[in-house]
């Protein structure tokens, strides 16, 4: 079976599945390319960010190409559910934000950062963090934004940034 096949009729819900797909294509030629393309169909986008992101965990980023990245940015605005969000947001910190894309990823996080789900919200401010590695011109919205969420954001989200800080240090 394909990978997008097996995508298609996984339940949604195992990631035991999930990394079961993973080992059966995870070192195929293409693989990451593949992923990238199945980002625009919004009935694989749960599963098939979630292996992207393992797929970048592993170190297998530099095997995209910047068309690749580009293509990634441009996904962000089509992600319909919070896991999806949620994965490429954990996935910020192995991909290069190039000036092309400082724009999309600042709006995505913007609107990530208004999201009711708390995990979001999180890495929604570690994806800040991130795009001021990349581009220091926003380092110091970056820190008001870090130090506004510390006075409002539930405690989860707080511990969060909490991390975050640390790292600044």
């Amino acid at each position: 079976m394909s990978l997008q096949q097996e995508i298609a009729v996984w339940n949604g819900k195992s990631v035991e599945d999930l990394e079961e797909i993973y080992e059966r294509h995870g070192s195929e030629t293409g693989v990451g390319v593949e992923l990238v393309l199945l980002l625009k169909e919004p009935a694989l986008q749960r599963g098939v960010s979630w292996l992207l992101k393992r797929y970048l965990e592993e170190g297998k980023g530099g095997a995209l190409s910047t068309d690749d990245l580009n293509r990634v940015f441009e996904s962000l605005s089509d992600l319909e559910e919070w896991e999806s969000k949620l994965h490429l947001l954990q996935s910020l910190p192995f991909l290069t934000i190039g000036k092309r894309n400082v724009k999309r990823v600042e709006s995505f996080l913007r609107g990530c950062v208004e999201s009711e789900n708390k995990f979001v919200r999180a890495w929604a401010y570690n994806g800040f963090y991130e795009l001021a590695l990349q581009h220091p011109k926003y380092q110091t919205e970056v820190d008001q934004i870090l130090g506004h969420a510390m006075q409002d954001e539930a405690a989860s989200v707080k511990a969060r940034i909490r991390n975050i800080r640390k790292d600044l240090k």
